[in-house]
């Protein structure tokens, strides 16, 4: 194809349909249907037969549809009355794409995984080119994906930000830098035309701009994912993507609903794939009829390829025998310092809460919850049934200050100093602490061994000599025997965990 007049548009249309059991094939019916409608002075389209309906479809101009289907009732009441023909009726507000494709079935592939299903289509023997018919409220959008395939223009990828604290401002900042060069470079022209949080969600058809948190800050739509539902119906948006930058229990609750309605999902929220085993098979077997795919590699080890690395591993078969590292930043550069360092355990957390490294709430890293959860996303990438309760968890946290208040917890923060000496002092000579998680056991079984604890390890090992904040993993396998395959590196922040995931945009842009 050569230019983008031989994509032919038309709009105002309306599909006039004939439904019966024994009169498809019969001679001079198509004869019959213009002969009447050239008397009653109506211009006919595209007539298609459609065997498995035992039916008939004819376009004509959608002025002319009641005075179609009225003169058509009229041309073959006998077989009306014989029941030959069941009945005749027109289905209004519909558009005709006509193109030339080599390659038909990529460009259905690309409409199907946008829920756009032609309501009728005309292939011309002989030729590349074939009319399809779609409702109007999806012409503009099958057109642009047409015009995508056929032209090889950038593919127009739709983000939908929920979250905009530290990672969502991030990554937002980081699509806004990178567009103009993944535009040139990969023809994908990513556009962020939602951002949301827990009160309100802006939205911009034509994609936000460096001024997008104004944006926000005087939007008026309450923030519901049936807004976005609406809005991306409304302005035909096709290649929609949601990415979740939340820590909320209550949006995962969503992603059904966001995949059923034509969203791919990308997620640094970890609360999804923690939930009881029932619900997370529930959103893969609705991911997999929807073809929509949901991609979360930030949800351990943040920017550190991990996930992928255990997927590609437990797909290609081989065994993994054992998974342990240090899952948590904050707690690495808490250990990692506590366990060089003179200074008292309280003055190493305060320091790390002041470097923005802990969550608010300390206790929240402190209690080992996280690590847990990032220890079970990892046990279910082996297709391991474990729940979030068979996990053996050490919580730093001394009983005596679970449930006080978060300003109560900081002042009596110096009441963990003596027994984290204590610990310390009794390691052997050439130890430091490390707070692990480890996966173990008989991995083949339905269910593995978890367990997250502090433990003290030589200094000269791989997790000994851990620096900063970063993570670090250990697989090992059968092939690999007593040699794990480690990955280590920044395991935390916000910039890290914003690539992270627009590294996961990325992959599901250019699968689209």
């Amino acid at each position: 194809m050569k230019n983008a007049n031989e994509i032919k548009f038309l709009k105002n249309r309306s599909i006039v349909k004939f439904e019966g059991e024994d009169f498809l094939g019969e001679i001079g019916i198509d004869g019959r249907i213009f002969k009447a409608l050239t008397l009653a002075r109506i211009s006919v389209g595209v007539i298609s037969q459609q065997a498995i309906e035992n039916g008939i479809s004819i376009l004509v101009q959608e002025n002319d549809a009641e005075k179609a289907v009225a003169c058509l009732i009229d041309e073959f009441e006998a077989e009306r009355k014989s029941g030959k023909v069941s009945q005749i009726y027109s289905i209004n507000n519909v558009s005709v794409i006509g193109f030339v494709a080599e390659d038909f079935n990529k460009v259905f592939a690309e409409l199907a995984r946008n829920n756009v299903f032609p309501l009728l289509l005309n292939q011309v023997a002989g030729e590349n080119r074939v009319n399809i018919v779609v409702t109007s409220s999806q012409d503009e959008k099958t057109k642009n994906i047409i015009e995508s395939e056929i032209f090889k223009k950038p593919k127009t990828v739709h983000l939908a930000i929920i979250g905009h604290g530290n990672v969502g401002k991030t990554l937002i900042e980081q699509v806004l830098e990178s567009s103009e060069e993944i535009k040139r470079r990969k023809k994908i022209d990513l556009k962020v035309v939602a951002v949301a949080n827990s009160k309100k969600i802006a939205f911009n058809k034509k994609g936000f701009d460096a001024n997008w948190s104004d944006e926000v800050l005087t939007a008026e739509h309450p923030s519901s994912v049936q807004e976005l539902i609406n809005f991306s119906n409304e302005n035909q948006l096709e290649n929609l993507i949601v990415v979740d930058n939340t820590a909320s229990k209550d949006f995962v609750k969503n992603y059904h609903a966001l995949a059923e309605n034509g969203f791919d999902l990308v997620s640094s929220n970890k609360i999804f794939n923690t939930l009881p085993i029932e619900e997370y098979r529930k959103l893969r077997y609705t991911l997999n009829k929807n073809n929509r795919r949901y991609l979360y590699e930030t949800n351990v080890g943040a920017g550190l390829p991990l996930i992928d690395t255990i997927k590609l591993l437990h797909l290609s078969g081989e065994n993994i025998t054992r998974i342990k590292g240090v899952f948590s930043g904050t707690l690495s550069y808490v250990f990692n310092n506590f366990s060089l360092r003179d200074d008292k355990f309280s003055t190493i957390i305060n320091e790390a809460l002041e470097k923005g490294y802990t969550e608010p709430d300390p206790r929240e890293d402190l209690s080992g919850n996280d690590v847990a959860r990032k220890l079970l996303i990892l046990a279910r990438e082996l297709d391991l049934i474990n729940e979030f309760g068979d996990i053996n968890i050490q919580n730093l946290v001394p009983e005596s200050l679970l449930e006080v208040s978060k300003s109560e917890f900081l002042s009596r923060l110096e009441e963990l100093d003596e027994e984290y000496q204590k610990i310390k002092e009794n390691q052997e000579p050439g130890h430091v602490l490390r707070y692990v998680g480890d996966l173990h056991g008989d991995l083949q079984k339905d269910k593995g061994e978890l367990d997250v604890k502090l433990i003290s390890v030589p200094a000269t090992s791989a997790l000994g000599q851990l620096k900063g904040s970063d993570s670090i993993f250990e697989i090992y396998t059968e092939s690999y025997g007593e040699n794990p395959i480690v990955i280590m590196g920044a395991g935390a922040g916000a910039q890290v965990t914003a690539r992270g995931v627009f590294g996961d945009i990325l992959r599901v842009s250019e699968t689209k």
